[in-house]
């Protein structure tokens, strides 16, 4: 059999729970729900670190956020960083890339349309993208190293989506297979969609999920926009949830063009689909918005696979994280896993610490054995935005969720915890629940185990029985 073609659809800031596929009564998301019952639905995937640029560094690379320190926004990722398109070049693919890329640093208009130098490009082939833009009715993207900006006629998921249709069908390589990801912003604010879609939605009533607008365990060291929600902005957040679902929707109607144009052209027979998201959205869920929390609306995204060798209309329930997608990507096409240890082809490769789950996806084993995957929030840059000046670590199992917040000086110390399997809305914090500490302290064991095991040197701080890690203490000033 050949080696199969990837395409790899990455959407911004959609919540897992927003898909028909996965519960949501309003969602009007037939063609993704589609993908899911031909393929493996992911009932447990998290993104690791809920926010662009980490999650785009551990994509692009494999290894966790914390092993170089990346903030949430305003970082570069070196050149010298072995990607995922490097994998796929060795492998004799065509590899591809469409739309936003958030790896080449900065922040602000001056990078809305400013190319990517093609040193900072990940050494994908072939190169249709931009840094970020963060308005879809004004969106420019750059081919290759040219430096003339392509303006899209229309709405950004709209047009991204006809430039993949058009490279894939018309102009890619035949004789390779290809590696192809289509990066776009929707859902990502600002809301707004093409008025088809919004003016319909904002007409409809749309259900609330039973945690919004409840009070939250947020510590007030979060900060900025991270901060509880007053009673006034519920109606705002009410019109916002609406066009978020009309950004779904395009986004599902473009899903559907992809897979009729890979069906038309013989393609997609031999392609396998991944869709998921970089991270979710809050949008009220705990008097929040945005992301960067532990909570299942901001940590918990789709991962959806369908084609060649997967199984049709199963269900994953195993916890993965964003680190577990690169050996997995590999896994699927067939591309022999790092082994810096017994290769040495492989000696100058960093281990990937994540896991290959492509052999469990397919049925083929068991999935692996662990308590579950950690969640982190590295460092935050800007002093408006949630943990500027605190951060957290935390574990997704089967069950439960459980993360430890510290900062100004303190290590992190138990913060939530909470029964999904009871309480899937995280409506009660059993944090000082007798009843759990056994289980907390499982949780706090294999968290602490898994910062030692990837060189994680945040501080946690003595809880649940066990020691602290990474302590340190300030040294006298010398007067």
């Amino acid at each position: 059999m050949p080696s199969p073609n990837i395409l790899f659809i990455l959407s911004d800031q959609l919540r897992r729970s927003a898909l028909g596929c996965h519960g949501d009564p309003d969602a009007r998301t037939p063609n993704i729900d589609a993908l899911a019952d031909r393929g493996v639905r992911c009932d447990a995937t998290n993104s690791t670190y809920p926010i662009c640029v980490p999650y785009r560094f551990s994509l692009m690379t494999g290894q966790y956020a914390h092993s170089r320190q990346v903030p949430g926004i305003e970082w570069r990722m070196s050149p010298t960083e072995r990607t995922l398109a490097d994998e796929f070049n060795e492998a004799g693919y065509e590899t591809v890339y469409v739309g936003k890329w958030h790896l080449a640093g900065g922040h602000g208009p001056g990078l809305f349309k400013r190319p990517v130098p093609r040193e900072l490009q990940g050494r994908w082939q072939k190169w249709f993208g931009f840094e970020f833009r963060n308005s879809f009715f004004d969106t420019a993207y750059f081919e290759d190293d040219n430096e003339t900006p392509i303006q899209i006629d229309g709405y950004q998921t709209d047009g991204l989506t006809d430039r993949t249709i058009d490279y894939l069908t018309n102009h890619r390589d035949r004789s390779r297979p290809f590696c192809c990801v289509l990066s776009v912003e929707a859902p990502h604010p600002p809301f707004e969609a093409p008025a088809k879609y919004q003016d319909a939605w904002l007409k409809r009533d749309i259900t609330l999920p039973p945690n919004f607008m409840i009070d939250s365990p947020v510590d007030d060291n979060c900060g900025g926009w991270g901060s509880r929600l007053d009673d006034d902005a519920r109606e705002s957040l009410i019109a916002n949830r609406k066009v978020y679902h009309a950004m779904v929707e395009n986004l599902d109607d473009n899903v559907g063009r992809l897979m009729a144009a890979l069906e038309q052209s013989g393609d997609l027979e031999n392609t396998i689909v991944i869709f998921t998201a970089d991270h979710g959205e809050l949008g009220g869920s705990h008097r929040l918005r945005s992301k960067q929390y532990p909570y299942e609306e901001s940590a918990g995204v789709p991962l959806i696979l369908a084609g060649p060798t997967m199984p049709q209309g199963e269900v994953f329930t195993a916890p993965t994280n964003t680190e577990d997608l690169f050996p997995t990507l590999l896994g699927l096409a067939g591309i022999p896993q790092r082994d810096p240890a017994n290769n040495p082809d492989h000696a100058s490769r960093e281990p990937l610490p994540g896991e290959n789950l492509a052999p469990a996806l397919r049925g083929q084993q068991l999935p692996p054995d662990r308590l579950g995957v950690m969640l982190e929030f590295v460092a935050e840059l800007r002093p408006p935005a949630p943990f500027h000046t605190s951060i957290w670590r935390g574990v997704r199992s089967h069950r439960f969720k459980y993360a430890t917040f510290g900062g100004l000086g303190r290590g992190m110390t138990p913060w939530m915890f909470y029964d999904l399997e009871n309480d899937p809305y995280e409506t009660t914090n059993l944090i000082d629940d007798p009843k759990f500490a056994q289980d907390m302290a499982a949780h706090h064991q294999f968290l602490r185990d898994e910062m030692v095991r990837t060189g994680d040197h945040a501080w946690l701080g003595e809880a649940c029985g066990c020691e602290s890690l990474n302590e340190w203490t300030m040294l006298p000033v010398r007067g």
